[in-house]
């Protein structure tokens, strides 16, 4: 674990990044994921430059309410949340990536006289450097402690001053299936303190209909935005997939309560991976599993916090109810 931050540097930006940096454990998931039965790649090497532009772009479609609902959430109650969370005077977001709906949770804690240190954690370097940078010009006297590492996996890099608001939004957890979902939590659990508070954001169980449209959307972006992890294995390991050959799929099941993100192959077809020195055989109408998006319940949600060993203790919903932030503490 980190010592508690006694720098008064403004901004402090610390790197934890393997050798080959953000891509270091491509291939090794790659080649795993392949040879399973049910062919599966991780969600996270959806974001090279050209995926984090498409999903910027998904944010903003009639589709996709989720951004728009958590961040309706964070306007018009961030200063319960801060006050429910007991005036922080740290904010630590796991992914903050651009900031952009920090900027409410940060704006309460200043109205609240509690802001003091904002420790952003993400795998981008530069997007950490540039928030940081903008942060600390539009909130005089805030400190930025940057740390730049892949959250899943390094949660002890995370300073451990006292009394923190530690925030995973965008409904991210919902990535994870259950056995991932309740180990990340238990990690996030064993750093906090009795004085700190996760403040976890959650898409909600509801129509069928409305879930698939947001994950399928009119324009097409989000089937172009999952077929860019394609793209990224052809450009960083040699593959000849073609993206022709391959369709989005994004379907609700409703008996584990989440929607099932796939591209399934239309043709018999192989695949060479050069820089694996593998090659993979897709039968037409074969799936390859992208991403998982797990919705919840408020029952849900309260278990999976009691098997990580956290209580939950404020729920807080968008007016029509389509998107939750709950705030939970270390149980006991």
């Amino acid at each position: 674990m980190m010592e508690p931050l006694a720098s008064t540097e403004q901004v402090r930006i610390d790197v934890h990044l393997p050798d080959g940096g953000t891509l270091s454990e491509l291939a090794g998931d790659t080649r795993e994921g392949l040879a399973r039965q049910l062919k599966e790649l991780p969600p996270k090497y959806f974001y090279d430059e050209r995926g984090s532009e498409l999903f910027e772009q998904i944010t903003t479609l009639p589709e996709y309410y989720p951004t728009r609902a958590e961040r309706t959430i964070l306007e018009q109650r961030g200063a319960e949340i801060v006050a429910a969370a007991g005036s922080p005077r740290t904010l630590v977001e796991l992914g903050s990536g651009a900031c952009s709906k920090t900027r409410c949770l940060l704006d309460a804690m200043r109205d609240a006289g509690c802001l003091e240190l904002y420790i952003p954690v993400d795998i981008s370097e530069e997007i950490t450097r540039r928030a940081a940078d903008e942060l600390v010009a539009e909130y005089p006297g805030l400190r930025v402690r940057g740390v730049v590492c892949d959250f899943e996996h390094h949660l002890e890099w995370l300073p451990m001053n006292g009394g923190r608001l530690i925030a995973f939004l965008g409904g991210t957890i919902g990535n994870f299936d259950v056995e991932a979902r309740h180990g990340f939590l238990a990690r996030i659990a064993a750093t906090m303190g009795p004085d700190d508070r996760l403040l976890l954001g959650t898409d909600l169980v509801k129509d069928r209909d409305r879930l698939e449209a947001a994950y399928d959307d009119s324009q097409g972006v989000t089937a172009e935005f999952n077929k860019n992890v394609l793209h990224v294995l052809n450009r960083e390991l040699d593959a000849d997939f073609d993206l022709a050959r391959f369709e989005h799929r994004a379907f609700y099941d409703a008996d584990e309560e989440r929607i099932d993100i796939r591209l399934r192959s239309t043709a018999d077809q192989r695949v060479r991976l050069e820089a694996l020195d593998m090659e993979v055989a897709f039968a037409e109408g074969e799936d390859l599993r992208t991403e998982l998006s797990c919705k919840f319940t408020p029952d849900s949600l309260e278990r999976s916090y009691a098997e990580a060993g956290l209580e939950m203790t404020s729920f807080f919903t968008d007016p029509e109810e389509l998107f939750a932030l709950s705030l939970a503490r270390v149980s006991g």
